[in-house]
């Protein structure tokens, strides 16, 4: 079945459809015998640079467990992700170019992955592996755009960019709200541990860690180790801040226990020996860190932006060895597939290349070729010798890999070959990208039960205020007036009844205030009769002034029932009556489905 025809669908159609198109990938083909297919176990870091690891130099950071993996199988010395997290997601989803796929921002709908690509967790459930992805998915919240719409049996995590609490936090378990168990990274750890345990069946786990991206929380265990670790001199530490590099390091050396807890746990299960272990990160690290002396930070399209440490580990299929060649995220879906030997038949084309011939020995060295890195516009490209940065300046990276020196008279072939190959992928593959589309939210996808509308996703009217510039792990305050409200723009997909549960925080004055939540000529209102403000949560563990959002803890205020119809209609939250001009902080709106 071709999916390149969704692309002329309505909205709501193309959400439709896109169930009878997975049923019809995984009944058209046939059942393999996967019983000897080895397993795959894919973690990713984020905002971790290619200097925050001791193999790659680093000599304060203590990073054993991976270094260990790293020296036991392949290391890519050079390897390249997107400058920010979603884009980098949705390379490895697809095997494809971000801008393919619709991603252009990393919130308020631009961070969602479109409906027509294929995800490398559909592929490998088709070919009969258990897929879970545990930790931060980030290309959609909202069904058909949720990780268990993707591909993906089993979810434990957050659908945001990132999460301001990561002690017990509110998390996502299959579309359902619930509760965290103590440290972020360690409760992943513990979800995907006892998911590879279940049984002997095929495992395709995707470990999306959130740190050390900020806030840089961090347990005093670890934080003790380093807050008051020496700096070594690098090529930016005039723009470095101490704690925050301090804070950083402390939270992948949590990582890196936690990796160890996982291949010991594989080892005592006689299953690392058929397990596929990747480990990476998704973009360069969020501050001015030792990192190898490349040029560039996280959002960067230069190389410290978008180099990232790669390691696989195959016990006696990958043999240890340092690979040069060029890789990116594109490269993992086409790599794992070769490696697994599922059938995948992908209706868009990939823009990755297998790695498996280098892995297995077959070569030594791939077709050189061009490596895109995009961020807001910026373009740069790279071969296995050169970059042509956004300001089409020209380095040669095996002379001057820190991008110091520009080639001051390149030839004129040279140059006419990368300034070309830019420009065609612009008019080929960023054109691809629709900033400007409408970005609708869905609410009753056929088969979900649960939908999520966090404050993320809403717009605030009157004197509401976001808790935060940046929407993510938000919530909207200063809530003062009847004529206040907060709108959602709603793609209502099935008619029906519809339970409302609001999770919210208030002062004492606002019991006895009511809500409304209105559909057109639908509505559900509820009282007041519960207030409770735990203010900032987990601040002590923050251990650097933070750039996002504080979080709080919430409680459920159950509106009742609501009847919802078919069709683009935007969901309205207003104060039907407020008491003392002190009303409710909002921090998310749940819909289930009840008929």
């Amino acid at each position: 079945m071709n999916i390149h025809f969704l692309k002329s669908y309505p909205f709501q159609a193309k959400l439709l459809i896109i169930p009878l198109l997975v049923m019809a990938l995984q009944s058209c083909q046939k059942q393999p015998d996967v019983s000897q297919k080895p397993n795959i176990l894919l973690i990713v870091a984020d905002d971790q640079g290619w200097g925050d690891l001791g193999i790659h130099g680093n000599n304060q950071l203590n990073t054993p467990r991976i270094d260990s993996l790293g020296k036991a199988g392949a290391i890519f010395t050079r390897f390249y992700v997107s400058p920010v997290c979603s884009p980098t997601r949705a390379e490895i989803l697809t095997g494809r170019y971000h801008p393919r796929g619709g991603v252009y921002d990393t919130s308020s709908g631009g961070e969602r992955l479109d409906l027509d690509e294929e995800t490398i967790g559909e592929f490998f459930l088709a070919n009969g592996y258990r897929t879970g992805i545990f930790g931060k998915w980030h290309n959609g919240t909202q069904s058909p755009y949720h990780p268990n719409n993707r591909g993906f049996e089993e979810f434990y995590g957050f659908a945001s960019g990132h999460w301001g609490n990561y002690f017990s936090p509110m998390l996502d378990k299959n579309g359902q709200i619930v509760k965290g168990e103590g440290f972020i990274i360690d409760d992943f750890t513990n979800h995907a541990i006892d998911f590879m345990a279940e049984d002997d069946q095929p495992f395709f786990v995707f470990l999306a860690y959130n740190t050390p991206h900020g806030p840089l929380q961090v347990p005093d265990e670890w934080w003790d180790k380093y807050k008051n670790a020496t700096i070594p001199a690098h090529r930016f530490q005039e723009k470095e801040n101490p704690d925050e590099t301090r804070a950083a390091w402390a939270l992948c050396e949590n990582i890196d226990w936690n990796v160890g807890r996982m291949i010991d746990d594989l080892a005592n299960q006689g299953k690392l020996e058929n397990t596929i272990v990747i480990y990476m990160s998704d973009n360069g690290p969020n501050g001015w860190r030792y990192n190898g002396g490349m040029k560039g930070i996280k959002g960067h399209t230069d190389e410290g932006g978008v180099r990232s440490p790669f390691i696989i580990f195959w016990k006696k299929h990958i043999q240890p060895s340092i690979i040069q060649n060029i890789a990116a995220t594109i490269d993992i879906l086409p790599t794992l597939a070769d490696l697994t030997g599922i059938s995948i038949t992908p209706n868009n084309p990939l823009d990755g290349v297998s790695l498996q011939p280098l892995l297995t020995g077959k070569q030594e060295t791939l077709p050189d070729r061009f490596i895109f890195s995009h961020w807001n516009g910026a373009v740069s490209l790279r071969n296995q010798q050169y970059i042509l940065d956004k300001d089409d300046q020209l380095f040669d990276l095996t002379q001057d890999p820190g991008q110091y020196s520009p080639i001051l008279d390149p030839s004129d072939s040279l140059m006419t070959a990368f300034v070309e190959a830019k420009e065609s992928w612009k008019k080929n593959v960023l054109s691809e990208l629709d900033r400007q589309k409408e970005e609708i939210f869905p609410v009753g996808f056929p088969g979900s039960k649960f939908t999520q509308l966090p404050a993320r996703d809403g717009v605030a009217h009157g004197n509401i205020k976001r808790s935060n510039q940046f929407p993510n792990s938000s919530y909207f305050t200063n809530w003062t007036s009847e004529s206040d409200s907060i709108t959602f723009d709603t793609e209502i997909l099935t008619t029906g009844k519809y339970k409302a549960s609001v999770y919210y925080s208030c002062k004492e004055a606002a019991i006895g205030s009511i809500l409304q939540l209105m559909e057109g000529k639908n509505q559900v209102e509820a009282e007041i009769t519960e207030a409770y403000d735990s203010g900032p949560i987990s601040v002590e563990f923050d251990r650097y002034p933070r750039k996002n959002s504080y979080e709080k803890e919430y409680i459920i205020l159950e509106m009742g029932e609501i009847h919802l119809e078919k069709g683009h209609h935007p969901l309205t939250l207003k104060a039907k009556e407020i008491n003392n001009q002190d009303f409710i902080d909002f921090r998310l709106l749940v819909l289930e489905k009840v008929d």
